[in-house]
């Protein structure tokens, strides 16, 4: 059965939305696996393993692959690479609920770097919608005086910035490639960089087993392997700033991990930051259809009389 472009970007938003489930849930698994593994090293695991299965459960695929599909790829990885390290980076200089607040900028980046780079306006429900969202974000992540912009925070105005580079870029790409082998290939590069800032800048823990290890096959399986695939499947059938609004929807995903695994407090303004990214979500969702609704009403009435 064939879907209609109309169901295929319903299905793909669903689809984003499981994403940032899997990613709100992974703070949760990376904090464990930190605890074991220094950053350079977690990421060089967790990519190359997600990397090393992709290629086996894809390899009849991988002689298809093109100089077009390597190219892609690499600029998609750089981009994800950057935008991990700089994260982290930054990390060591500033908190990390400020962190998760200023990473989400994103999604208001997407939309200028959208109309710079493609000429054309998204709209200005989509600007609307992302700055709803970036409320809600300050409110769910920030606490009272931490307003301050220090050397991490802006490191981390850079990574968001990467990010929101990654979303564009896969929109680019993802229509005439298969996703399959643009995801491996992101992955690999991802690894590839990360591997010598491990080398030189860390020492190797050695596998000590325990929680840390299944933690680690989490972010493989669920928030790499799966949501990388599904990310840039899905952005064949919606446009980025849509992805960027529903992907937001991972710090909420995050915050309630953190209360129900990690018993952390959920305040009455947090909640309401929480609603205003759902508002934004369906701002984003239903908003379209509801301003051309109004306006179809409106011209109704104005011809009426």
């Amino acid at each position: 059965m064939r879907l209609s472009p109309s169901l295929k970007t319903v299905v793909a938003d669903i689809s984003l939305v499981f994403v940032a489930l899997f990613w709100g849930l992974g703070f949760v698994a990376m904090k464990d696996a930190l605890d074991t593994f220094p950053t350079f090293w977690l990421l060089t695991l967790r990519f190359g393993s997600a990397a090393f299965l992709m290629g086996m459960l894809f390899r009849r695929r991988l002689a298809a692959i093109t100089k077009e599909d390597i190219r892609a790829g690499a600029i998609i990885g750089v981009f994800l690479f950057l935008g991990f390290a700089t994260q982290t980076l930054g990390l060591n200089y500033t908190t990390p609920g400020k962190q998760a607040f200023l990473t989400a900028t994103y999604v208001v980046i997407v939309p200028f770097l959208s109309w710079g780079l493609r000429r054309i306006f998204p709209g200005a429900l989509s600007f609307f919608a992302s700055f709803v969202c970036l409320v809600g974000m300050g409110m769910l992540t920030l606490q009272e005086g931490a307003i301050s912009i220090g050397k991490g925070d802006t490191l981390t105005l850079v990574c968001a910035f990467f990010f929101a580079c990654q979303l564009i870029a896969i929109e680019y790409f993802a229509a005439k490639k298969d996703p399959m082998i643009l995801t491996l290939l992101q992955i690999l590069m991802v690894c590839l960089l990360s591997l010598p800032a491990a080398l030189v800048f860390e020492t190797w823990p050695g596998f000590q087993g325990g929680s840390g290890l299944r933690s680690i096959a989490y972010t493989v399986v669920f928030c790499t392997i799966i949501a990388f695939a599904v990310q840039n499947t899905a952005q064949k059938f919606t446009p980025s700033t849509h992805t960027a609004i529903l992907l937001s929807l991972e710090s909420v995903f995050g915050a309630l991990s953190g209360i129900y695994f990690l018993g952390e407090v959920f305040t009455p303004r947090m909640a309401a930051g929480c609603g205003l990214i759902f508002v934004a979500v369906l701002l984003t969702e239903a908003g379209p259809s509801l301003l051309r609704s109004v306006s179809l009403r409106f011209a109704a009435a104005r011809e009426k009389a």
